[in-house]
């Protein structure tokens, strides 16, 4: 037993004033950590994000889209983790969006840049910028909603998904050797589209309403390893795929909703009037 420990503590404790109410409390302000957990994988999240900038600045698009992929993976799991041990803080919830806001709004915005939107010129950064702030933007409505907004949708494109949908049409075209100086002003549109969809009204599935502890049926399994195994033939194609109907899912909604209530608008009341 280390003696020298103890009389440090006695010495400390004879030292302090009994008559102070705050001394216990500024005695665990002291003892006072993080969850090592919990953090770690967002620092790993984090850590996919800055290599993603690296290895597009290399020219290693690939790479760089598939180290936002593992990003994903990693953010789904903090949260997940830290509720299942029950180790969640206000610390844990700041330092995710600061790791969102690298992997989901800076890294695509410059891998994209450095893929095609720098042939434009002033006009390309000033697209990757609008990302950017997008990305900030909807971080921080997110955060200021919570426990307040319909936990069945996301208001406006998250931020994982306009990630996913943005570096998952520069994977697949590097994986087809397709020059993004031939498509720039089409990824002009999907960065600034993607930037604005972040902050817009529009809502879509959250899918945090799925229970996923009750049974399914037998064919369910079937379909997942299915997609599964379509994933790893060919995760190019359908990822950008699944992100890009994720992401003009929601918007076609929101298109058909206002259709549809200006459509009743304009209706006539059929209801016959007393004469």
């Amino acid at each position: 037993m280390d003696t020298h420990n103890i009389s440090n503590k006695d010495d400390a404790l004879e030292q302090a004033d009994p008559v102070d109410p705050n001394f216990e409390v500024k005695a665990s302000k002291r003892h006072r950590g993080i969850y090592l957990l919990p953090n770690l994988l967002t620092t790993g999240a984090l850590f996919a994000g800055f290599y993603a900038v690296i290895a597009a600045m290399n020219g290693q698009f690939e790479g760089a889209a598939l180290a936002i992929f593992i990003a994903m993976i990693l953010d789904g799991l903090d949260g997940r983790v830290a509720r299942m041990t029950n180790t969640q803080s206000d610390f844990g919830a700041e330092y995710d969006s600061l790791s969102d806001m690298v992997s989901f709004g800076i890294a695509p915005a410059l891998i994209m840049y450095t893929w095609s939107l720098s042939s434009l010129g002033k006009i390309g950064w000033l697209a990757s910028f609008i990302y950017v702030v997008g990305a900030a933007l909807r971080l921080a409505r997110f955060n200021t909603q919570i426990g307040h907004a319909d936990k069945r949708y996301f208001q406006g494109l998250a931020s994982p998904a306009a990630a996913g949908f943005v570096v998952g049409f520069v994977w697949l075209c590097a994986d087809h050797d397709i020059s993004g100086n031939t498509l720039s002003y089409l990824a002009l549109l999907f960065t600034i589209g993607a930037g604005l969809l972040m902050v817009s009204n529009v809502n879509y599935r959250s899918f945090k309403d799925l229970d996923l502890k009750n049974k399914v049926p037998f064919v369910t399994m079937l379909i997942m390893v299915l997609i599964f195994i379509t994933i790893v033939y060919q995760p190019p194609f359908v990822l950008f795929s699944i992100f890009s109907l994720y992401t003009f899912s929601g918007l076609v909604g929101y298109i058909m909703k206002k259709f549809k209530n200006k459509i009743k608008t304009e209706t006539p009341d059929e209801t016959p009037s007393a004469e």
